[in-house]
This record gives structure tokens, C-alpha cells and sequence, in this order.
């Protein structure tokens, strides 16, 4: 695989775009598995721009581990850039290694839903099946990324040798909405590895970060620890949230959906953080 060292911010749009869109343009027709992520909604406008829209599908899995707001922001994204978008239905806590929660639970959720959407893809004239990765995701735990690899599924923004900043800086040449938008992953990371996951599990934690959504903030989650829950929020962020109202609320909100103690990391968020517990 062909690595282009691009991280240099003096290139223009057009230089960094271009192995992209040559990639891109030897596909006849692409599927893109589409989260609404600032990574994915590059990729889909990039390759809407060099296929045209009617040569792009965008594919969604709906599932317990993606909460609502997400969902509607991918239908956004994708009615917005004149795409069809097919939402998958799609039980994830059927498969055991999944629901189990070990530390490869992200190889057998990824394996999954991959070949939900090859089977999509190749209703769709044989789409190629495109993801999101990009080159920074090599840096951290990824077990995921070994079952895109077994299954087949390429990977473009990686291939080209985009890293993040590469990402949100065309994102923000392009007027994405989603340049700026916090980094997400599904909310079972929410939860220690080894604790079982359960719906309800899953729905307390996204009441929580619903909450905190729909407040405004942007880089958060909530940490499902049995009774208690750990909210992180950005630094930044802290101040604003020991309000006396806000706090209130937000306690409220995290009493109402079943936690008995709301804790504040004064840590703060950052990416990553139950991986740390493998190393």
C-alpha cells in the first residue's frame, strides 16, 4: 500500500485530494460504510465528487451501540450531499464474543457489520465497499482494523495517507458540517471491557450523553461503572459544568436513568481512555 506523506499544511486542496480522488476514480461504483463521522462524510463527499452521486451509496447500521442523534445526523449528511442512504437494522448483542465484551470485542462487532454491508454493497452493481479509517489509526488498539483487512474492505482516506488533521483541514476547505465535530466511537466503549453488555446498559449511557448532546457540549461520554457513572468533558468544558443548574440537571438526568452515584473525571476527556487499561 502506497503511503503519500501529506501532513505538510502548505499543500493546497487539490494536492491533498489528489491521490484520493485517483483511487477513487478506478472504483466503477463505491459503497461507503457511513457513521456521519468527520472521516466517512469526507470520504462520501470526496467520492460523490470524483464518481457523481448516482455512483455512491451510503450505508448505515443501526444498532444499540449508536445512539439516536448520531443517526439523524448521518441522514443529514447524506440527503444533504444528494446520496442514497440505506439504513441496516441490524441485533450486534446477538453475536456472544460481541455481547461478552473482551478486548477483541471491536474485531467481532467490525467483522459483523462489514459483511452486512458487503452483502448490501453487492445488491448495489457490485459496489466496492469503501471505510473511513485513516493513517492515525494505525497508532492506537484497533482490533477492528483486522477484520476489514480479512473481509477485504478498502480503506482510501488510509491509502492516500490522510491523517486526522488532513481530514478536518479539507473538511473545513469542502464547508463540511462535520469539520469540527468531535471524534465519536460507539457506546460500548463506554464500558469497561469484560463487563457484559445489555441494552440496558447501553440506553442508560446514551440518555446521559444525550443529555450532555443536546447541551451543547462536544467532546464527552459517560462511563458505565454498575451503579456509577463517570462523565468526562472536556477541560475546557469543566467550569461550565459545575453550574449549580446544569449540575443539577445533569444529575437528574443520570439518577433518571438508573445510576445511583454521577462522578466528574476531573481528568477530562480524552480518546482512548478504556484501552488504557490493556496496556
Amino acid at each position: 500500500m502506497k503511503k503519500v506523506d501529506l501532513s505538510g499544511h502548505n499543500l493546497g486542496t487539490a494536492e491533498k485530494t489528489a491521490p484520493l480522488k485517483d483511487l477513487l476514480g478506478s472504483f466503477p461504483t463505491v459503497a461507503v460504510a457511513f457513521s456521519g463521522g468527520v472521516d466517512s462524510t469526507l470520504l462520501l463527499k470526496t467520492a460523490a465528487d470524483t464518481l457523481g452521486a448516482d455512483k455512491v451509496l451510503a450505508l448505515t447500521v443501526q444498532s444499540a451501540f449508536l445512539p439516536a442523534w448520531e443517526l439523524d445526523e448521518s441522514r443529514r449528511i447524506a440527503s444533504s450531499l444528494g446520496i442514497r442512504q440505506i439504513i441496516l437494522t441490524f441485533d450486534i448483542l446477538q453475536i456472544p464474543e460481541v455481547a461478552a465484551n473482551g478486548p477483541r470485542r471491536c474485531y467481532h462487532c467490525k467483522r459483523a457489520i462489514m459483511a452486512l454491508c458487503l452483502e448490501k454493497a453487492a445488491e448495489y452493481g457490485g459496489a466496492v465497499l469503501l471505510d473511513g479509517s485513516n493513517l492515525d489509526d494505525l497508532r492506537d488498539y484497533r482490533p477492528g482494523r483486522e477484520a476489514l483487512l480479512q473481509l477485504g474492505i478498502r480503506s482510501p482516506l488510509l491509502e492516500a495517507g490522510l491523517t486526522k488533521q488532513d481530514i478536518r483541514y479539507l473538511s473545513r476547505q469542502m464547508h463540511l458540517p462535520t469539520a469540527e465535530k468531535a471524534a465519536f466511537a460507539c457506546l460500548a466503549t463506554r464500558i469497561p471491557y469484560q463487563q457484559p453488555l445489555s441494552p440496558e446498559k447501553l440506553g442508560q449511557v446514551e440518555i446521559c450523553e444525550d443529555f450532555l448532546y443536546r447541551l451543547g457540549f462536544s467532546n464527552f461520554r459517560a462511563r458505565h461503572h454498575g451503579d456509577t457513572v463517570r462523565i468526562e468533558i472536556a477541560q475546557s468544558d469543566l467550569p461550565r459544568v459545575l453550574e449549580q443548574s446544569l449540575r443539577a440537571a445533569m444529575i437528574e438526568t443520570c439518577k433518571g436513568a438508573g445510576f445511583r452515584y454521577v462522578t466528574l473525571d476531573l481528568e477530562g476527556y480524552r480518546t482512548g481512555r478504556m484501552n488504557e487499561e490493556l496496556s
